[in-house]
């Protein structure tokens, strides 16, 4: 168990400095899950049962991906139509606090709806038709980071771990959101009122618009189009809530209804300009290594899980303190390294609702540590790692430029929650 650890956390550091080494991020998590996974079952004395285990995991990994892909290639195509435009053009702020401001706020509450992984990958499309400087471009969807991942812990639909709370009866609507929402909030505001003196008195730059968008569509078809695909985006929570069927195939039936709209939109223009507008040229543009790194590192978490690393871990944590307000706080700091998902489920495993009945504040508390502790790291939520692999972010980068503002506003947003209860 030790050696899965060293090797884990081997891992964790050359993706971090993958800048330095020059080897991309995506190759190296995908020969870590791998390695982790071969060396769990060299070492097994059940070969079936971690098989089993790899199966089961994979499910839930693909799940993911095949979610991530669908919402990629929706907003990929509204940004082929020139959809998010006319979001530059009806936001007329001046100067970058003011942006910062109104960025953060839109993905703060529209993660609630939506998730945080759909709403961080469609403000991260939108972000680019406002600035294009890279450190500024990654401040920016820095605190996208934090306030899709704040956005989401107060809702039941806003992330994986509320969700995985909710289905299971450990929270209800109205608790979650009464008690988690202004913690929530105060995670977002401190850091911003931290920064907000860093771009006093400085313009946003306009930039240069392609002249290439509007000879292909008019802008009736680009308004049409961030339409439809907005409302196919907010619909993927609605059609689980009623079909009770997994949230990946709520988001491929949106693109299925968005792909027939389009090609139906497009199926008299010129087959050169039809086929720039198609999905399967869309697609073509998806960021394909964030994907595979996606997968890799989500495969080093399951085997983690699955060797019983992250049980001990959560045993230990137990153990040690018996105040789960600790315990609670000492989770959501380790999903900033560890995906937030196993470590609720752990939780959820090791405390019956008969220890802590539904709507008790282990739970909702246990809701905002998982949710919002993982904007410590850029790798510590599917936020993080979505905005990382749009943008390039650096590891190192975050780790000194956003991490502290992230870490005080989980611990004002805990401080907040602890004076409610």
């Amino acid at each position: 168990m030790a050696t899965f650890a060293l090797i884990f956390i081997i891992g964790y550091v050359l993706i971090a400095l993958e800048h330095k080494i020059k080897i991309d991020k995506a190759g190296t998590a995908l020969f870590l899950g791998v390695l982790l996974w071969l060396l769990l079952v060299l070492q097994s004395d059940n070969l079936p049962e971690t098989l089993h285990h790899l199966k089961e995991h994979f499910e839930d990994i693909a799940e993911i991906l095949f979610f991530l892909l669908g919402a990629m290639t929706i907003v990929e195509l509204i940004d082929s139509h020139n959809g998010f435009g006319i979001i530059q053009r009806v936001v007329r702020i001046n100067s970058k606090t003011g942006l910062l401001w109104t960025l953060s706020g839109l993905t703060f509450f529209l993660s609630a709806v939506l998730d945080n992984l759909t709403t961080t990958i469609v403000m991260m499309a939108i972000l680019k038709k406002f600035m294009t400087k890279r450190e500024e471009l990654w401040f920016f969807a820095g605190f996208i980071v934090i306030a899709a991942n704040a956005g989401g812990a107060w809702s039941p639909i806003g992330d994986v771990t509320t969700i995985m709370l909710w289905n299971g009866g450990q929270v209800t609507t109205g608790t979650i959101i009464t008690e988690t929402f202004l913690p929530s909030v105060v995670c977002l505001l401190v850091p911003l009122l931290f920064v907000s003196f860093r771009f006093r008195g400085v313009a946003v730059e306009a930039l240069t618009q392609s002249s290439e968008p509007e000879h292909l569509i008019k802008e009736k078809e680009s308004n049409l189009i961030l339409a439809l695909g907005v409302f196919l985006l907010l619909m993927v929570p609605v059609f689980k809530a009623v079909t009770h069927l997994p949230p990946f195939m709520g988001m491929l039936f949106s693109l299925s209804i968005f792909w027939i709209s389009t090609e139906i939109l497009h199926r008299n223009k010129p087959s050169d300009i039809r086929h720039k507008l198609t999905v399967a040229a869309t697609i073509q543009r998806i960021d394909t290594p964030s994907i595979l790194f996606f997968l890799g590192i989500l495969l080093a978490v399951a085997s983690m899980e699955a060797n019983g690393t992250l049980l001990v871990l959560g045993q230990t944590l137990e153990t040690s303190f018996s105040d789960f307000h600790i315990t609670n706080t000492i989770l959501g700091l380790l999903s900033a390294v560890i995906d937030n998902v196993p470590l609720v489920a752990g939780a959820m495993g090791m405390y019956s609702m008969e220890v802590y009945p539904q709507d008790h504040e282990f739970w909702t508390f246990l809701a905002y540590c998982a949710g919002t502790g993982g904007s410590v790291l850029i790798i510590g939520s599917a936020a993080g790692v979505a905005a990382m692999g749009i943008l390039k972010i650096d590891f190192v980068w975050y780790l000194k430029r956003m991490a502290w503002l992230a870490l005080i506003g989980y611990l004002c947003g805990i401080g907040v929650f602890m004076i409610m209860n």
